[in-house]
């Protein structure tokens, strides 16, 4: 070949080579623009949380009675124990509980002599502590008979009511209303989302993840316990669309 030819040769595979080269970065510039807005379009999403709330009534209440009894001797403290556990549930059936719904716990008996050092001993030697439970679903028929008791007192039995035996008021209804509670978040949500998306120049799209939180039962406040406050929360995930 000549030296002319070669040159020919050459010229035309340094062209070949260099479109070759353009349309791969043509290509590649296309590619890599593709990908960005893929990904710019996917990572475009807002999180919110949506809150649904209710007040409703307790539905069962736990109302412990407990009382204490003193005397010298065991079978003293054992009647007086038996005289005031029927003394309490005539209380109760007085005012419409059943009997199937209270139950009785074993007593608790302390030798309070064992239990003095060095000082005067009381003057009865057992003490005896020992609770009725009522379980019930009147919840106003508790409330109406709480402030009674002093019938009770008056008859000589001595409650003893602490922190560890309140009255405790429940809801249990909570599966019955949980669904539309946690539409209510959701839509509570996509409502926060919605905004978010309006300011933002956006659309709200599908969700791409969302988390049910836990549902809270609490009393309304401290004087009304028998009122309780159901509150869940929901976070959800919305994609933006333009």
């Amino acid at each position: 070949m000549t030296s002319s030819g070669r040159n020919v040769a050459v010229l035309g595979s340094a062209l070949l080579l260099g479109g070759l080269l353009a349309l791969g970065l043509v290509w590649s510039g296309s590619y890599l623009k593709s990908a960005a807005e893929v990904w710019q379009q996917s990572s475009r999403s807002v999180t919110v949380r949506g809150l649904a709330e209710r007040q409703v009534e307790a539905d069962m209440v736990l109302w412990p009675l407990n009382y204490t009894v003193n005397a010298n001797s065991l079978s003293d403290l054992e009647g007086q124990l038996s005289q005031h556990e029927q003394l309490i549930r005539e209380f109760l059936e007085a005012r419409g509980f059943e009997a199937e719904q209270v139950s009785v716990t074993p007593p608790r008996i302390t030798d309070q002599f064992s239990q003095t050092y060095g000082g005067e001993r009381p003057d009865e030697r057992y003490r005896a502590e020992a609770t009725l439970l009522l379980r019930t679903d009147s919840v106003s028929g508790v409330i109406a008979a709480v402030p009674e008791t002093t019938a009770l007192v008056r008859q000589g039995v001595l409650l003893s009511p602490s922190y560890e035996y309140r009255t405790e008021f429940l809801f249990t209804g909570l599966d019955a209303i949980k669904p539309e509670m946690i539409a209510e978040a959701t839509a509570d949500a996509r409502n926060a989302a919605q905004q978010f998306a309006e300011d933002s120049g956006s659309g709200v799209g599908g969700i791409r993840q969302a988390t049910q939180g836990y549902f809270s039962i609490d009393d309304l406040d401290s004087y009304t316990p028998h009122i309780k406050r159901i509150r869940v929360v929901t976070t959800i995930d919305y994609a933006l669309e333009e």
